[in-house]
């Protein structure tokens, strides 16, 4: 996957930096704020647009998305540097909210076809209105 042009999430917006273009899709975020509380100068949620990687370098924004676990943010260098390389053996775990945490090198099945990802968060109750991804619609919704 690496240096390979992935297209955004259906649903991301994009925003472009210096180096860097975030995609962002709201239906995946859960909100663990790894992103505002990495690099609150790029990451702002009360600001529109509340994404802005030009005020950061693209390595410290790329390294800031790799520590979102839903995959909600990703990004694309343009300055020549590889996309974000996948975690290698691909590891799953399982949160006591039954939400399971997928990182590597993933294939995930969606009702519009597969995907390429490197995070994911999958929901475990079947519950979900973001089919396979976690959207906390079920049981885990009590353990936010």
């Amino acid at each position: 996957m690496s240096g390979e042009r992935r297209p955004p999430h259906p649903a991301a917006r994009s925003y472009d930096g210096d180096g860097i273009t975030v995609s962002y899709d709201v239906r995946r975020c859960l909100h663990a704020a790894e992103c505002v509380r990495g690099l609150p100068q790029v990451f702002e949620v009360g600001r529109r647009p509340w994404i802005m990687p030009r005020n950061a370098s693209a390595d410290e924004v790329a390294e800031t998305v790799r520590r979102c676990p839903s995959g909600a943010l990703v990004c694309h260098r343009t300055d020549g540097m590889p996309d974000e390389v996948p975690d290698v053996p691909a590891h799953v775990s399982l949160h006591e909210d039954g939400v399971l945490h997928v990182r590597g090198d993933l294939e995930v099945r969606t009702p519009d076809g597969a995907r390429r990802e490197t995070r994911v968060m999958l929901c475990g109750c079947g519950k979900t209105g973001n089919t396979p991804f976690c959207d906390h619609s079920g049981p885990c919704a009590d353990h936010v």
